[in-house]
């Protein structure tokens, strides 16, 4: 079983407030819950009005496929151009 982790750190350009930021969060995390298996969640900087973290995870048996669906994941984000990826970190845990 392969585990693969993945956070970004996430730039939001003209946000006002907190309402829109969690809009904009909103529509990322529900178009990678709906495209891709995966487990997607904000995990930081709630409060801070111009950036976000988001973690997702996905679970399979090979690696190559974590990874690959991993990047999709990524791919489909910047492809939003909702919010600029400033920072992204991958693991894949081997069990």
């Amino acid at each position: 079983m392969v585990v693969g982790v993945c956070r970004l750190r996430l730039a939001l350009h003209g946000v006002f407030s907190l309402k829109e930021k969690r809009g904009i969060m909103k529509r990322i995390i529900a178009r990678a819950r709906n495209s891709f298996p995966v487990a997607i969640a904000e995990v930081a900087e709630n409060d801070q009005l111009r950036s976000a973290a988001i973690g997702f995870s996905v679970v399979g048996n090979d690696g190559a496929y974590v990874n690959s669906v991993l990047d999709k994941v990524i791919d489909c984000i910047e492809d939003l151009c909702l919010a600029e990826i400033i920072d992204q970190h991958i693991e894949l845990i081997s069990l």
